[in-house]
């Protein structure tokens, strides 16, 4: 695999700012680029991991698409996203009770003279006679951080992601393309992989779920947050014509009070924490702990994108989203 290293691309997550000069004592000022494209955020290269599930389920071979730069992986290795791209996605490798299983639900789409990305709420099925007996959705998703694969079971889903990456700028918007299809259901549903799957009420929605968070670690590893900006949008109506550059506007310090504000941008209650690597380099919570100030420095940014919103396993199977061209606004 090709050992491309991204840290320099994430540090400035951008493509350059045009700078004033001056010219016989004439102040001669360009137009500033106010928009950068997060790395890979165009969606026009991919790189593919072929995989060969096991024999007991079919021997079929697999093929998951990461956004990161070209390359071709054979064989079921797991993938570590970080040293290559800043996104990682919802295709995954699951080696379960000694069986290999590839969950696939992240494609590159044609558009234009380029790609863009889609993502699908589907199915996920892995039945082994008096082995195991697992039926999952899957919502397509992409997001900034890391996946710890292979993925051993289904139990907290949070604690096999590194979420987030290390970021310290202060943007004033999410800009991006998309388009959406979602079945006229006002139901979803839930299937954990060993559980009932049961009916969920209410219609689902496509998110952009984007947080910055003032990041800190006490001496024995546990990792603490304040949340400095917060932006999320859903979206519930299909709209088969591509929206561009949609703007999120992103609301810092306590946000529960200004425009726009919905309760689905809370602060993470702790059940439900996002969970980070730390220091110790152990897989721990994040706990939320209350709002930053409007002024703070932000150390991290949670960026997610996925065609179902809230817990993981729950969705309407069907849901497609199509995402392209995602950048800050400064």
């Amino acid at each position: 695999m090709k050992k491309l290293v991204y840290s320099k691309a994430i540090k400035t997550l951008c493509l350059g700012i045009i700078l004033g000069t001056s010219m016989n004592g004439i102040a001669q000022t360009a137009p500033p680029v106010t928009e950068k494209l997060i790395p890979y955020g165009d969606f026009n290269s991919w790189m593919v991991r072929i995989i060969d599930e096991s024999f007991v389920i079919g021997g079929n071979t697999k093929i998951l698409y990461e956004v990161a730069p070209v390359d071709t992986i054979r064989g079921a290795v797991p993938y570590n996203s970080s040293p290559v791209s800043p996104w990682r996605t919802s295709n995954v490798m699951a080696k379960v009770s000694g069986v290999t299983k590839c969950s696939i639900s992240v494609f590159p789409e044609k558009r234009g003279d380029g790609q863009c990305v889609r993502l699908e709420t589907l199915m996920e099925n892995c039945k082994v006679l008096g082995l195991v007996n697992i039926t999952v959705l899957v919502p397509g998703t992409i997001y900034l951080g890391e996946m710890l694969e292979p993925i051993k079971d289904t139990k907290n889903p949070q604690s096999k992601l590194n979420a987030g990456i290390p970021f310290t700028e202060t943007p004033k918007a999410v800009v991006l393309d998309y388009k959406m299809y979602i079945p006229e259901t006002d139901h979803r549903i839930k299937a954990t992989g060993f559980s009932k799957i049961v009916d969920v009420p209410g219609r689902d929605s496509a998110e952009i779920y984007v947080i910055l968070q003032k990041r800190w670690e006490d001496a024995n590893g546990n990792v603490f947050a304040k949340r400095v900006g917060t932006v999320v949008k859903r979206i519930s109506e299909t709209n088969p014509d591509w929206v561009n550059n949609h703007r999120l506007e992103i609301l810092y310090g306590d946000a529960t009070g200004q425009p726009g504000y919905k309760p689905f941008m809370q602060l993470i209650p702790k059940e439900q924490s996002l969970y980070c690597i730390n220091s110790k380099g152990k897989s721990v919570p994040i706990e939320e702990v209350g709002w930053g100030d409007a002024d703070d420095q932000p150390t991290h940014l949670v960026f997610r994108i996925s065609s179902s919103y809230g817990e993981a396993y729950i969705g309407s199977v069907g849901n497609k989203f199509w995402v392209d061209n995602v950048r800050l606004a400064y």
